[in-house]
Parts: structure tokens; sequence; C-alpha cells
């Protein structure tokens, strides 16, 4: 546990971050009001996202490997860290679904239903739900996160002289 303590603190920083992010949505009105740009606005969230990453990477090789980092050594770190917040995702997502906008399902299914992105609203239902968001989550977490730490470790990692 000792080992991964730093992956944990991150974790949890990175969890908090997007809880204020979803936050900061639908006080900009991206659940309700503003929906339709929703889809592309919500990619911003991959600046902060890779942000908190690079910072954590970087805490990894200040206080645990005392300012030298492999390549590997960051890389195993970026994917414990990537599991980690995989493994929250799905409480993040129920946070996000049930407590801060649980308006959002409601508002994406009928509207995605008005601009005939589907034919029903049960077929948007089948895609806008609690469930899905969960499993997209988690994955896109994980592969988002390893990806992020794979390009990042080629410029935080320890070169050789």
């Amino acid at each position: 546990m000792k080992n991964i303590k730093i992956e944990i603190k991150w974790a949890v920083i990175f969890s908090i971050m997007g809880l204020l992010w979803m936050v900061l949505e639908k006080l900009c009105g991206l659940h309700s009001t503003y929906i339709d740009y929703h889809l592309y606005l919500t990619n911003l969230f991959a600046i902060p996202a890779i942000i908190i990453m690079v910072m954590a990477l970087k805490d990894k090789k200040k206080n645990f490997y005392n300012g030298q980092i492999t390549y590997k050594q960051g890389l195993i770190s970026g994917i414990i860290l990537s599991i980690i917040i995989a493994l929250i995702s799905p409480l993040t997502q129920w946070i996000t679904s049930y407590v801060i906008t649980p308006e959002y399902f409601p508002n994406v299914i009928k509207r995605s239903v008005e601009i005939g992105y589907y034919k029903t609203t049960e077929e948007a239902q089948a895609n806008f739900n609690y469930k899905n968001y969960a499993i997209q989550g988690a994955i896109g977490a994980l592969i988002m996160g390893i990806v992020t730490t794979a390009i990042a470790m080629i410029f935080i990692r320890t070169k050789k002289r």
C-alpha cells in the first residue's frame, strides 16, 4: 500500500476534479439549456485531466523515486493510477447521475430524439443511462490514462547523460 500511496492520492484528486467539472458543466447549462454543445465542450475535460496525470507522475518521480525515474517505472505508476481512477469512476458517475445532475439523462434522451439522432426514446434510453456511462467511463479512464502516461513519460523520465 505504501508503494501506491501517491497513485491513490492522485486518483482521489482526479475524481474530485471530475466531479467539480460536472458541477461546472451543469452550472453552465450544458446539461439543460445548452445541451447541444455538451458533446463538444465536455471534451475540454481532457485539459485538466492531462494536467492532473502529469502532476501525479512528477510527484511519483520526485517523492518516491528521489527525482530519478525510468520510463518503465513511470509507465507502471501511470497504469496503476489509471486502474484506480477506473475503479472509482462508477462511483463518481453515480454521484454525477443521481446527485449533481439527475436531469441530464432525461434531457439528453429527449433532445437526441428531437434532433433525430435516435428514432425512438427507447433507443436513446438504451444509450443514455447510468450503466452505459459507468462502463464507458471506466474503460475510457483506463485507456486515456495509459495513453496519457505513455506520452507524458517521454518527457518526465530521467534522461541518461
